[in-house]
């Protein structure tokens, strides 16, 4: 029986067999075999453009973690004070002379930067400029005097040190790489509160707001969004890596407190500001020997007569005959486009890019003149158009244009004084610009504080706000006399 089933199963079988044969042969004209379609698999990316990079939130935890360690607290006393006032009235004057006031000692706090494990700290020039005493609170709680080893008037830095070793401490990153739209953090000491970490973007670099209103200031800020109040100043700006790209310095703000920007003096800046104090007791500034002017200040006509809005780079006003820039054949009406391969598209792009390096340096400018492009070399130096290295209080007699010395102490018990910064020489500068000063004139005070050395000179002149006014007498000669200064000026030098 089983064997007349036989041939039926062989028979279908080979006939299966040869169906399924034909339809592999067949199957793109037979629809009904056509396999079903895979859906398309792609990365869940944020973005499909190969412009536009969706990246994922940053992690702060390990930065903000080391950040706060090496942050510090910053508290200042100031000295009480007798300053001087007298009638402008003439006749007053007279009837009444000179009176005296009493300022009691005040009091003031800041943010710090520990930069080295032996204690030494970076902070702003404004939080410690007028102490006469300074300590420092870690995060721990551990308190310290700090000795002001030197400030800068000009850039708003300072370097305080503490007599401690083994000390967290923040490394320099290279501000160069920060970049807008970064993630940065902005530690410090706000509204004197203890150590407060507050997250922010990069909105814009090589920022000038006008705040340092000191003779030749640097301004060339990295502008954040990061909260930063009163009392965050001479803190960090810190990046993702936990380095510090920045010393947080100023907010912008109608009432005091933050609104929305935060400005910080960039690292490398800083590190270069921070090593000449070191080495040489002052800021080393370094001059290209030129003048422009801030395009904010012209007229759209004085703008297109120049050619500003038609050329990239620096528009340059003026060169000085003993400054580098006119020995390497540099003239004005020229524009600046580059510094050492790095370009240059406003005026605080070039200042950061010169306060980067020495008086005797030499580096590579390239320029733009009756559109063709030029590349040269130019030694820079100092405000005197030298290459020496200038002492303390010698940047401003430069800016000014005339030479001081203090009183010896025979000097004053002749003039029965107990302060004062004799002119011995008055060359070309703002005082003789401005005034009819002498050489001889005795300076008693600037704007009401006394002045007794150069070094104290500077630092008033430092605080003033545009105009300062000067308080002396000439030696043989009766009465009080008066000159005033303006800093600060459309045309600036570099």
């Amino acid at each position: 029986m089983k064997f007349k089933f036989f041939p039926v199963v062989i028979t279908a079988a080979l006939t299966s067999i040869g169906t399924l044969f034909l339809a592999g042969q067949f199957d793109h004209e037979l629809p009904f075999l056509q396999q079903k379609q895979q859906l398309p698999v792609n990365y869940a990316s944020f973005s499909t453009s190969d412009l536009v990079k969706g990246q994922p939130p940053a992690d702060f935890e390990n930065a903000a973690a080391a950040s706060v360690q090496a942050v510090v607290h910053i508290k200042t006393q100031t000295a009480g004070r007798t300053v001087t006032a007298r009638f402008d009235n003439d006749f007053f004057g007279d009837l009444f002379g000179t009176r005296q006031y009493y300022i009691p000692p005040q009091m003031g706090s800041g943010s710090g930067v520990v930069i080295s494990p032996d204690g030494y700290i970076v902070t702003n020039y404004h939080v410690v400029s007028n102490a006469a005493k300074v300590t420092v609170t870690f995060n721990n709680r551990y308190t310290a005097v700090a000795d002001v080893v030197a400030k800068d008037a000009s850039t708003d830095i300072a370097v305080l040190k503490v007599d401690q070793k083994n000390l967290p401490y923040m490394e320099f990153g290279n501000s160069d790489d920060v970049k807008l739209g970064q993630w940065v953090l902005a530690v410090g000491y706000p509204l004197t509160l203890d150590a407060t970490v507050t997250a922010g973007i990069v909105s814009a670099k090589s920022r000038a707001i006008g705040i340092n209103k000191t003779a030749s200031a640097i301004e060339s800020f990295i502008q954040t969004d990061a909260a930063v109040n009163p009392g965050n100043s001479g803190g960090a700006l810190v990046n993702t890596k936990g380095q510090l790209v920045g010393i947080n310095s100023a907010i912008a703000s109608p009432t005091g407190s933050y609104a929305g920007y935060s400005y910080a003096i960039p690292s490398n800046i800083v590190q270069k500001v921070v090593n000449d104090l070191l080495k040489y007791g002052s800021f080393q500034r370094a001059y290209l020997g030129i003048e422009y002017i801030d395009p904010n200040s012209l007229t759209p006509q004085k703008i297109e007569e120049l050619g500003i809005d038609k050329n990239p780079g620096v528009y340059i006003a003026a060169v000085r005959n003993n400054g580098g820039a006119a020995k390497a054949g540099i003239k004005a009406g020229d524009f600046i486009t580059d510094i050492n391969g790095i370009g240059v598209r406003t005026e605080t792009e070039l200042q950061e890019q010169v306060a980067r390096y020495r008086p005797g340096d030499n580096i590579s400018v390239s320029y733009l003149r009756n559109g063709k492009t030029y590349h040269t070399t130019v030694q820079l130096t100092n405000i005197n158009g030298t290459t020496a290295i200038l002492e303390k209080g010698q940047q401003t007699a430069g800016l000014l244009g005339a030479s001081f010395q203090p009183l010896s102490a025979a000097d004053k018990r002749k003039f029965n004084i107990d302060h004062g910064v004799a002119v011995t020489n008055i060359n070309d500068g703002i005082i003789a610009q401005q005034t009819n000063m002498r050489k001889g004139f005795v300076i008693l005070s600037v704007n009401n504080y006394s002045v007794n050395t150069p070094e104290e000179l500077d630092q008033i002149l430092a605080k003033i706000d545009g105009n300062a006014q000067f308080a002396g007498f000439y030696p043989g000669s009766n009465g009080l006399y008066y000159y005033g200064i303006k800093l600060g000026q459309d045309t600036e030098e570099q």
